[in-house]
């Protein structure tokens, strides 16, 4: 997997249910940006509160609207138990999916040879790719470099999103998989070391301000591999005010009120996730103001 793939928003309407029209238009402007990929589904669609009909609506509707487009539709399919995941993985599979998104299992905390053992039932059960997903900040438990290098001997295990914020972990991975004479595409999953991690040799990013917006995202990405390096860091410093405040509250939350303050979409989140404190949200608009980015619909 190479270039930037959204971690897309799941919007909803003020009673709570999925705003499909928002959804659906959010879709087509990342089908026109020129992302990668697209992601439904994972931590930023709010899929801890999403039922299973909701999840599977969502994937459709992406993969509908991306048909006969160049960009891929990823599913997030990550759950804490091993059958569940395997179930989803293996129904987003059969509808055509590009990859499957498979983060760490959460809470019930893992070790490494439980990983080994839930990431091969899910590669065995598919036909696509799947993208391991390491964020011990969400999940308790981390994914070791040395695991990844393990879990890159099967044929459909080829990228991971590394969602730690540590750049030097980056290495590490490339590290031992150099050491393993294998390989996997490593997307950065924060935004503010996507830049950081292409020069560490990453391949894209998992983006939550591609929802915003996507085109800068994809700029940033070219620039870097153009050589056009001044251009590059002129993106990642514009937008860096926003990579960070993205993430002054749990996410979606900040992503969700910067898409309202575009005209995108309602800001409303699912329980047990509270709309933004008054002082969160006067930081972000702040941040989006610094960004260049003005109240209005956003197609940047």
């Amino acid at each position: 997997m190479r270039g930037v793939f959204t971690a897309l928003i799941t919007p909803f309407t003020q009673n709570l249910e999925i705003d499909w029209e928002a959804y659906r238009s959010l879709l087509e402007d990342q089908r026109d940006s020129g992302v990668a990929g697209v992601i439904p589904c994972g931590t930023t669609g709010e899929s801890p509160v999403l039922r299973a009909e909701e999840k599977q609506k969502l994937i459709l509707t992406a993969l509908e609207v991306m048909k006969g487009s160049p960009t891929r539709v990823v599913a997030g399919t990550g759950s804490n138990s091993t059958p569940e995941t395997v179930e989803l993985s293996r129904w987003a599979s059969r509808q055509g999916v590009a990859g499957v998104l498979v983060v760490t299992p959460y809470y019930n905390k893992p070790s490494q040879t439980g990983l080994l053992s839930h990431f091969r039932a899910v590669a065995d059960a598919v036909d696509c790719e799947v993208m391991l997903y390491n964020v011990p900040g969400r999940t308790g438990v981390g994914l070791a470099p040395e695991t990844a290098a393990e879990l890159a001997s099967h044929p459909r295990i080829r990228s991971l999103k590394e969602a730690t914020g540590n750049v030097q972990l980056t290495s590490e991975f490339r590290n031992q998989l150099r050491k393993a004479g294998r390989t996997l595409d490593i997307l950065s999953g924060d935004d503010a070391t996507f830049l950081p991690l292409l020069a560490a040799g990453a391949t894209g990013v998992v983006s939550v301000a591609s929802n915003l917006f996507p085109r800068a995202m994809v700029a940033l990405q070219a620039a870097f591999e153009a050589g056009r390096m001044t251009e590059a860091l002129e993106l990642h410093e514009r937008y860096f005010p926003l990579f960070r405040d993205l993430f002054v509250e749990s996410n979606p939350g900040p992503i969700k009120e910067a898409m309202k303050f575009a005209g995108f979409c309602s800001e409303t989140l699912r329980p047990p996730l509270a709309p933004l404190s008054a002082q969160s949200r006067e930081k972000l608009r702040a941040a989006l103001q610094e960004s260049g980015l003005q109240p209005g619909r956003a197609r940047r």
